[in-house]
């Protein structure tokens, strides 16, 4: 048995537009389920919200988001989580952060660090964090 974690994203009306650019960084299958498709719409002007969103790549990145309802208490907190992409290969890493940047704020550039040989933060466009690095060997 094994278990994986994936980073859940709420978003206030953003959760598409923000699955759709992680896709085109990551590659992979975007699944959207709206409050609409649902059934579940409580508010007219969700109807087309994202209920239920998520990007799966065969390489294995995953990402959950949604749009929080009109009705539903919403803070963003002050970067309240990172969102960590972690590979073995420094190229793969460099062309993902290349993509995520468009649009971002550099809280670190991506450069060899005292603890892996590339690493990086930034906050893209839609108020995440994300910290890309490329594993480092401990033998």
């Amino acid at each position: 048995m094994s278990v994986t974690v994936t980073p859940h994203l709420n978003f206030r009306g953003d959760a598409r537009a923000a699955l759709e650019l992680y896709r085109s960084v990551f590659g992979g299958e975007l699944t959207v389920v709206t409050y609409a498709d649902a059934q579940a719409v409580t508010d007219p002007t969700a109807a087309d919200q994202v209920m239920w969103g998520q990007v799966a790549s065969d390489a294995g990145f995953r990402v959950m988001a949604y749009d929080v309802p009109p009705a539903t208490r919403w803070e963003p907190g002050t970067i309240p989580f990172f969102a960590s992409v972690r590979g073995a290969d420094a190229a793969e890493i460099a062309r993902y952060w290349a993509r995520l940047a468009e649009g971002a704020t550099v809280v670190v550039p991506l450069a060899p660090s005292g603890w892996a040989p590339l690493y990086g933060m930034l906050t893209d466009r839609f108020g995440v964090t994300w910290v890309l690095d490329v594993e480092a060997s401990w033998s």
